[in-house]
């Protein structure tokens, strides 16, 4: 095992319209044992310009795993998972569907596009610590991730 490798820092896209859930969720990671970063965007048209590394994110960071919520403005996240997955550069990254959506056919229709898997938010606040901490100790400590290309 590297220590180079064990040392990078893993960036995490959260893509989240909700202000406070985005504060929550970075206080969440805060204390992670992963050296990380967290970049964040409010929109699905920004989402997609973040990923592709145009306009003003021409110098963004390829992430480690995107954190993706299902009703956004401008584009909604469904179709943001759709181009992600539909793209031969984007579709080896990590999403995880993070949302207050319990609806069967959002479920369905987000592992149907290929997620990596569907999270319900809690609006509890512990439970919502919880279930990032687990997301974090998965998809960064114990999963190994393709390398960014």
């Amino acid at each position: 095992m590297s220590g180079e490798t064990d040392a990078k820092h893993k960036t995490i896209f959260l893509v989240e319209d909700n202000r406070a859930d985005v504060r929550l969720i970075e206080e969440a990671l805060k204390n992670s044992s992963v050296p990380h970063q967290v970049m964040s965007v409010r929109d699905g048209v920004n989402a997609i310009a973040f990923l592709r590394q145009e306009g003003e994110f021409v110098n963004a960071p390829r992430p480690d795993l995107i954190l993706l919520d299902l009703n956004l403005p401008k584009k909604d996240g469904r179709e943001v998972l759709a181009e992600i997955k539909a793209d031969p550069q984007l579709k080896s990254i990590p999403v995880v569907v993070l949302t207050t959506s319990r609806n069967d056919e959002d479920i369905a229709h987000s592992y149907a596009l290929h997620v990596n898997c569907y999270i319900t938010k809690s609006r509890n606040l512990s439970q919502l610590f919880q279930i990032v901490k687990g997301i974090e100790e998965f998809w960064l400590s114990t999963v190994t991730l393709p390398s960014n290309q």
